[in-house]
């Protein structure tokens, strides 16, 4: 039984921020109905290719975009345009613990299915909207998006070479992370919210907001803009608090070098062959190294690029200094790490077989279970509605003849 075993979610939420937020409360056991329009479902069943493929290897409907976020959800499709549609949702609400929904702000109350209008039939549902800029304030009425909300937030000021640099410019982070943090943000607020209702007995609305989360996790260097009044500048690989943490060249390529004090930058200059680095005033502490990061950089950098990366990367190992090699994915998949820890998983789908990554969460007494693949379109419509609103398969042929579901 997971954490969550008995709690029913309705997701009407699509692409990324929403959905992420609904499988991790179905990797801890929710049930969680996904919600989606009829013909065409989620955005992201488009966003392809890659596609997953068939037994035969050809590619099969089910981009992958789509797949890394909705496992363990069933499939509902429902025009809720329509007026029987819109009546549908709200009997599901109100045998809902929890709503997720990404619309625009006003959107679903043209279609009653707004809070204030679900809250009068289920007084301990838990709405949550997740949106670019949140209900209120100028931007509100905006449609947001990962990428530009990594501009409009800072990310990718701090991303990126420094300006009089080679390849200097702003750069936007590989992965919509804006959208994976704003989905962790909303299920953390979504379990807050059910542990109160636990004590008091009644639901409320979330109100989370892309902008909201990517200003959060500026984490330090917000700090940093705020109790000096400079705004950061980008560093590349580099940290703009601890030198040296950055990634240097070697013979054969580049690796990860992440100092966190000066016993370790000790350490690294035994290794590097300049123990004299470790007494030199400019380089002794982290706070003159960062004041003299000028002058220590290229000096590491001349260094380096006398080893391979495997031959530092075995070398400070050996003596406890935190190094790294800077991996492609096929390589971080092969990984021993990974691989001990299961973070690849494979689950049977209906076209064959789906890879998923798993989840970092490790429960010991209630732990995440890989129940259901991510779905077809509309695969569970049927099973849903005469499991939680009963209705006879006549009835349910009704609404599919009517192009209701």
């Amino acid at each position: 039984m997971g954490a969550l075993s008995g709690i029913r979610v309705l997701d009407l939420s699509r692409v990324l921020a929403g959905p992420w937020c609904g499988q991790n409360l179905a990797d801890l056991g929710a049930e969680v109905i996904k919600v989606e329009r009829p013909g065409s479902g989620d955005d992201t069943r488009q966003w392809g290719p890659p596609y997953l493929k068939d037994r035969d290897g050809h590619d099969s409907r089910e981009a992958a975009y789509f797949l890394c976020a909705n496992r363990n959800k069933e499939s509902l499709t429902i025009d809720f345009t329509q007026p029987e549609g819109q009546r549908l949702v709200r009997e599901l609400a109100a045998k809902s613990d929890v709503l997720i929904e990404n619309f625009k702000v006003g959107g679903l109350a043209a279609y009653g299915l707004d809070y204030a209008s679900l809250k009068a039939i289920n007084p301990k549902l838990i709405y949550c909207s997740i949106t670019g800029f949140g209900q209120d304030g100028p931007y509100a009425s905006r449609a947001g998006y990962d990428f530009m909300v990594q501009g409009l937030g800072g990310l990718m000021s701090l991303t990126g070479q420094p300006d009089g640099s080679e390849g200097a410019g702003p750069v936007k982070v590989g992965v919509a992370l804006t959208d994976v943090l704003t989905g962790l943000y909303a299920s953390i607020a979504i379990l807050a919210a059910l542990q109160y209702r636990e004590r008091e007995g009644v639901g409320q609305y979330i109100d989370t907001a892309l902008l909201d989360v990517q200003v959060a996790c500026l984490a330090n260097q917000a700090l940093n803009y705020l109790t000096t009044g400079r705004a950061p500048q980008r560093l590349g690989n580099a940290h703009p608090n601890i030198v040296p943490y950055q990634s240097f060249p070697t013979a054969d390529g580049d690796f990860i070098l992440t100092v966190g004090n000066d016993g370790q930058f000790r350490k690294f200059a035994q290794v590097a062959g300049k123990p004299e680095w470790a007494d030199d005033p400019r380089f002794a502490t982290n706070r003159a190294r960062v004041e003299h990061r000028a002058e220590l950089i290229p000096l590491i950098r001349q260094v380096t690029v006398f080893k391979t990366s495997a031959q530092w990367l075995s070398d400070l190992e050996a003596v406890g200094v935190p190094c790294g090699p800077i991996n492609d994915l096929a390589q971080v998949f092969a990984d021993p790490q990974v691989i001990a820890r299961g973070l690849k998983v494979e689950m049977p789908h209906a076209v064959g077989s789906v890879p998923q990554v798993a989840s970092p969460l490790r429960l010991s007494a209630s732990p995440v279970d890989y129940r259901l693949p991510p779905p077809q379109l509309g695969e569970h419509s049927a099973t849903v509605l005469a499991r939680v609103l009963d209705l006879s398969p006549e009835q349910i042929a009704e609404l599919q003849h009517s192009g209701v579901i």
